[in-house]
């Protein structure tokens, strides 16, 4: 049995290639980006008004004394999104402008709306008194002035947020390069599992398939379901290992049948294959029986996870996670930092990851509680969680104040830095 730490550092020495390819832009969500994004023009696009209002010249308002009413001839109207407007300008002249609207030549800032005054009205407006000095470059947006074109708009290696979209949108930016999806091939094991709604007492139903196929969007990878191996389906696998040698499928993850039970063949089956990293249990709880291997010579890895729903879900979080943000070349992820708000015992030459609940004090502190009900088979505690508090090896009292790293259990913490 290795520690937790060894464990992470034969992943990543263990890691597989995954090629790139190009998309549009529009469905990159929660892909990886393969190499530097830049922007395709200036943005904004042109000198653009900040507001409703009045373009005038500035120039024009130099000699205007302070009380004394200066006539601004309205020679027209420019809504946003219309062509330029083009018109031979003279001394106080002003157009209306809105809005996002070009700013024509011969204008260069913007009174807002609120303080223009009309003459002789407002219903029959053909002037705009100004009666003080108006600065150049009032409520003007500058060309470029947000994104210059060639301008770095998102780096390598980063998962793209509906915030980036936006972004390639507005830039004009089509399609961009990133990392191919992982695809991941996913086996229950054992005669006690069911997919059936109704179900003896001893059958299991098949939870950990449908906990694991809905993380494939928050967690980066396409999932496709193997089914069940029964007790007996040594064979089987053997079988299902070889063909995944020669198909797209860059990952095997089982869950079940890999401890030291009768039944449990899992290992002994992966083991006959040429390997070039492996592990088999580390020192953690919940999921101690967890099995790590990489196939030598080929871009292909394996996964057994232990078949308890919990046991399964952390080692899911804390292994298989970090796996994929290794290959798809992203930062390691942060934890989040969190006081403890009790005392929490365990065992000390293991790494436990405790179903827990942050939250924020009223004067803005993170704390965590680690919830009662920490055994593996408890599902309760997992549905009232929002966190895995990771508690390392090394000790085995944490004390209530003490700061401890947590992560999210359904998505990743690298959203939030």
């Amino acid at each position: 049995m290795i520690s937790y730490k060894s464990s992470k550092n034969i992943l990543k020495k263990g890691t597989i290639k995954i090629k790139d390819e190009k998309i549009k832009s529009i469905n990159s969500l929660n892909r990886v980006t393969s190499s530097n994004v830049y922007s395709n023009i200036n943005y904004p696009t042109g000198d653009n008004a900040a507001f409703d209002g009045f373009a005038i010249n500035s120039k024009d308002t130099k000699n205007i004394k302070k009380k004394s009413n200066q006539k601004f001839k309205i020679i027209g109207s420019i809504a946003a999104g219309v062509k330029p407007f083009k018109k031979k300008i003279d001394k106080f002249n002003t157009v209306e402008i809105m809005t996002g609207a070009i700013i024509p030549k011969g204008f260069d800032t913007i009174i807002p709306m609120e303080q223009i005054v009309f003459f002789p009205n407002k219903e029959n407006a053909k002037y705009i008194l100004v009666n003080k000095k108006i600065t150049k470059y009032n409520h003007v947006r500058f060309k470029g002035s947000d994104y210059k074109k060639g301008e770095l708009v998102v780096k390598k290696d980063i998962i793209i947020q509906p915030n980036h979209i936006l972004a390639f949108k507005s830039l004009g930016i089509k399609n961009i390069k990133v990392k191919k999806k992982i695809n991941i091939l996913f086996f229950s094991t054992g005669n006690e599992i069911s997919n059936s709604d109704n179900i003896p007492d001893w059958k299991v139903r098949n939870s950990n398939n449908h906990y694991i196929k809905n993380l494939d969007q928050n967690f980066l990878f396409n999932f496709k379901n193997g089914g069940i191996l029964k007790d007996n389906h040594e064979k089987v696998f053997k079988s299902k290992i070889t063909k995944m040698l020669k198909s797209t499928t860059d990952i095997i993850i089982t869950s079940g049948a890999v401890s030291a039970g009768k039944f449990d063949f899992v290992p002994s089956v992966i083991k006959s294959f040429k390997l070039s990293n492996y592990f088999k249990s580390v020192a953690i709880r919940p999921g101690k029986p967890i099995l790590f291997a990489k196939i030598r010579g080929k871009q292909k890895a394996i996964f057994g996870l232990p078949g308890n729903p919990m046991s399964s879900a952390a080692c899911f979080r804390f292994f298989v996670f970090p796996y994929i943000e290794y290959i798809l070349g992203l930062s390691e992820e942060k934890p989040i930092k969190a006081i403890l708000k009790s005392n929490f015992y365990k065992k000390k030459n293991f790494t436990r990851f405790a179903k827990s609940k942050f939250n924020t004090t009223k004067n803005g502190k993170i704390e965590v509680e680690v919830l009662q009900g920490q055994e593996s088979f408890r599902i309760k505690s997992f549905v009232k969680s929002n966190i895995w508090a990771l508690l390392p090896s090394g000790k085995s009292k944490f004390k209530k104040g003490e700061i401890v790293d947590c992560f999210f259990p359904n998505q990743s913490n690298s959203t939030l830095f």
